[in-house]
C-alpha cells in the first residue's frame, strides 16, 4: 500500500478526543521499558521517567503515549517488564483511573493492537507484596492513531507512532521482530549494531521525517510523531510536523507538552549543584508557540 494512503487510514479510522484551550497533555513515546536487563534501555533513565510523570500527575495533565512504551522486541515476557518497572505502571494505572491516560501502540509493541494480549497482560498484575492480582488497565484500549480536536477551532492534530509505510517495521514487523529477538540482541552486547533500528539509523531517520511532512503538506494538519527518537519542532513557517524524541536518550528523557493553546518541546535531564548535589529538572527546548498559529 502506498505510505500516505496507509498514514491516512490510520487518520480516517483514529479516534478524537476533544480539547480546548485549558487543556494540559503531555505526549511521550520510545519509552522502550525492558526487563532490566544490560539491554534495558529505558532503565537508565527510570527515575527521571518517574519523576517527571509524577510532576505531570499532580499537574493535572493527560499522558499521551506514543508508541512503543514497552520493548516487545528484544522480550517476550510483558509479565517481567511489569514487575521490573512496577512503581511506573503503578503510576500509570493512576492516571488511567482519572481517565487521563491514552496509549498508541508502534512497532516495538505492536502485538498490543490484540485485545486478547492486552487483557491478559495488562488488565491486572500480580502484586507480589500483597498475594494477589490488582487491577492495572482493565478495559484500556490501544490505539494505532488518535486525533486531538479543538472544541472551538475544529483544528485537529493527528498523533501516530510513525513508522507506518516502513515496510520491515510495518507490514514485516514480524520477521523484525526475530532478528532483534535472536540475532540482534546477543550481538548488540559486542557493540555490533542494529540496522533494522530507525533511531540508531541516520538515513531511516530522514526517510521517516520526510515520510510524514510530505502526508503533512498533503492533508494540512498538524502531526506529532515518535518513532525515530529524533525531536523535531518546526517554525511557523514550515510544515508541521513534531516529533516527541524519546525517553531512552542517554541523559535525558523529551516530550512534548500542549497547554493553554500553546505548544512546546521540552526535556527532563539530571543537573548538579554547586555542592555536588543532583537534582531533575525540567527544560523547554523550544517554544512555546501557539498552535493556532500552525497553518493546518
Amino acid at each position: 500500500m502506498n505510505t500516505l494512503k496507509r498514514i491516512s487510514r490510520v487518520f480516517e479510522t483514529a479516534e478524537e478526543i476533544l480539547f480546548d484551550d485549558s487543556s494540559k497533555i503531555i505526549i511521550m513515546s520510545d519509552c522502550h521499558r525492558g526487563d532490566g536487563s544490560w539491554a534495558d534501555d529505558f532503565a537508565r533513565n527510570q527515575h527521571i521517567y518517574f519523576y517527571a510523570l509524577s510532576y505531570y500527575f499532580n499537574k493535572g495533565y493527560t499522558y499521551i503515549e506514543l508508541g512503543d512504551g514497552d520493548e516487545l522486541w528484544e522480550n517476550s515476557d510483558m509479565t517481567e517488564i511489569v514487575q521490573t518497572h512496577s512503581h511506573v505502571f503503578w503510576l500509570l494505572s493512576k492516571f488511567y483511573r482519572e481517565g487521563r491516560l491514552y496509549c498508541i501502540y508502534g512497532n516495538h509493541d505492536i502485538v498490543k493492537r490484540s485485545e486478547k494480549f492486552v487483557e491478559k497482560k495488562l488488565w491486572e498484575y500480580y502484586d507480589e507484596a500483597q498475594k494477589r492480582h490488582v487491577p492495572l488497565f482493565k478495559n484500556i484500549k490501544f490505539h494505532e492513531g488518535l486525533i486531538l480536536k479543538h472544541k472551538i477551532t475544529g483544528k485537529k492534530i493527528f498523533l501516530l507512532h510513525g513508522h507506518q509505510g516502513d515496510l520491515l517495521n510495518d507490514q514485516l514487523w514480524f520477521l523484525a521482530r526475530f532478528l532483534v529477538r535472536y540475532f540482534w540482541r546477543p550481538l548488540n552486547v559486542f557493540g555490533i549494531r542494529n540496522p533494522t533500528r530507525t533511531a540508531k539509523n541516520y538515513y531511516k531517520k530522514i526517510a521517516v521525517r520526510k515520510r510524514l511532512t510530505k502526508w503533512v503538506e498533503k492533508e494540512k494538519h498538524i502531526l506529532i510523531a515518535g518513532h525515530n527518537h529524533k525531536p523535531s519542532f518546526p517554525e511557523l513557517s514550515e510544515s508541521p510536523y513534531f516529533n516527541d524524541g524519546s525517553c531512552v536518550h542517554p541523559r535525558c528523557i523529551t516530550g512534548i507538552e500542549i497547554i493553554d493553546g500553546y505548544i512546546m518541546l521540552i526535556k527532563w535531564h539530571v543537573k548538579t549543584r554547586d555542592d555536588g548535589t543532583l537534582f531533575i529538572t525540567r527544560e523547554i527546548l523550544d517554544g512555546p508557540r501557539k498552535l493556532n498559529d500552525y497553518k493546518g
